[in-house]
């Protein structure tokens, strides 16, 4: 009787530090993932300043492989982390959800800050490790604080620059450039000078202005309100995200997911001057096309495949093609890049089918004009002695070389299975 209540007590002791442990330090299985819908989406997006979300469906297998590790990962994040959130959306359940952010792949990973999208996914090594460090990054500082003005003068001239002068870090004009800077990490480098060191600069106030690429005495000064977020926003996209952009092996699964045929200039790295007159020509004769087409540039001593599949090498750079995610047709003749409407004309060949057609077939035929007087025989005996047309041998153009950078089957379950 007594071994059979020493057993009873026994098993309540350890029942109640089972329990104790459990309130005290919660259960090790628990997740902090949170399950967004669409009547809690804006909720949690515009309350947190990071928000990492996990787009998912239960049947795909790629989801299911990340789901433990993402779940793992949200237990990682140091509770004295305040603001930060990992999400996941079952995209089965909330259709309106994964539409309203173009979800076309399983899983896909999207970071939210301050409520707005990032441009850029998550397209990393899916381990909890990978995720942990890749919110730790994404919660330090991107502005870099000068203590010389002259510091500036050492700032990477090939990037886009955004340039703050401010009397303090404590206003909230600083407040405002530390958001916008926050949000648009991925598109520009951010500097400051704060304090005595800027104000020379701060004549009329603080400050903040545009450094270009590959400029020099070219700056281009903010003139809207430094409180007003959204404006600053603005200007700064504007600034930031150019027109024509360069593609790299950490960028070009995003450029190709977004299914636009890539308009690219193979270059080499030393020669800004032909980089310069390819963004004056797209600006001043292609703009029509933005949402069309999306401008590159490319780096030719790194691309060398696309380039063979050319028939050309670095020898030949420059060189100008079209990439249609099915073919890739080259501009016969670059040094013709800068007569007006070439480059144009090309574009449009792309979209009117001439460019392959051609490839395949020859040049299209031509028909003369008829002259006065002549009938069609005659004309055909002055042209060409009355000699059979030469019979037109068909040709292959190069297949797509940027369409492998495109998601991979092996790593996501793709709704739309070609570009």
């Amino acid at each position: 009787m007594m071994d059979a209540a020493r057993r009873l007590m026994s098993f309540q002791f350890t029942f109640f530090l089972f329990y104790l442990q459990a309130v005290l330090f919660g259960n090790p299985t628990d997740t902090r993932t949170v399950p967004m819908t669409i009547s809690n989406l804006e909720d949690v997006l515009n309350h947190n300043e990071l928000v990492f979300v996990n787009f998912y469906a239960d049947w795909c297998r790629f989801s299911k492989m990340l789901e433990p590790v993402f779940e793992e990962a949200s237990n990682t994040v140091p509770a004295a982390i305040q603001n930060v959130v990992f999400g996941k959306v079952n995209c089965d359940t909330e259709t309106e959800v994964a539409q309203k952010f173009g979800i076309s792949k399983y899983p896909t990973l999207k970071l939210f800050r301050n409520g707005r999208v990032q441009k850029r996914e998550y397209r990393g090594q899916r381990s909890v490790e990978a995720f942990k460090e890749y919110i730790e990054e994404q919660m330090k500082s991107n502005i870099r604080e000068v203590n010389d003005l002259r510091e500036l003068n050492d700032i990477d001239g090939k990037k886009r620059n955004i340039i703050g002068y401010f009397n303090s870090k404590e206003s909230p004009e600083y407040k405002t450039f530390q958001q916008v800077a926050s949000n648009l990490r991925d598109d520009c480098d951010f500097s400051v000078a704060v304090g005595e060191i800027s104000k020379k600069e701060r004549i009329s106030g603080d400050n903040i202005i545009f450094r270009p690429p590959r400029t020099k005495d070219q700056d281009m000064v903010y003139l809207g309100s430094l409180v007003n977020k959204d404006l600053l926003t603005a200007w700064t996209t504007d600034k930031c995200v150019p027109l024509v952009r360069e593609i790299t092996f950490e960028n070009g699964e995003e450029l190709t997911e977004e299914g636009l045929p890539f308009l690219i200039l193979f270059h080499n790295p030393d020669d800004a001057n032909i980089v310069q007159k390819f963004n004056q020509i797209v600006s001043r004769e292609l703009l029509h096309e933005k949402g069309n087409i999306n401008f590159l540039i490319a780096d030719g001593t790194k691309f060398t495949h696309p380039l063979h599949h050319l028939g050309k090498s670095t020898k030949d750079l420059p060189v100008l093609a079209i990439d249609s995610f099915r073919h890739m047709y080259l501009f016969p003749d670059i040094s013709q890049m800068n007569v007006p409407g070439k480059l144009k004309q090309f574009c449009a060949d792309l979209h009117s089918g001439k460019l392959h057609r051609e490839f395949h077939h020859g040049p299209d035929p031509t028909t003369p004009p008829q002259i006065a007087g002549q009938d069609q025989q005659q004309q055909q005996q002055q042209q060409g002695g009355g000699s059979a047309p030469q019979e037109k041998r068909p040709t292959t153009p190069p297949e797509s070389q940027f369409v492998k950078l495109a998601p991979s089957k092996n790593r996501y379950t793709l709704l739309k299975d070609e570009l």
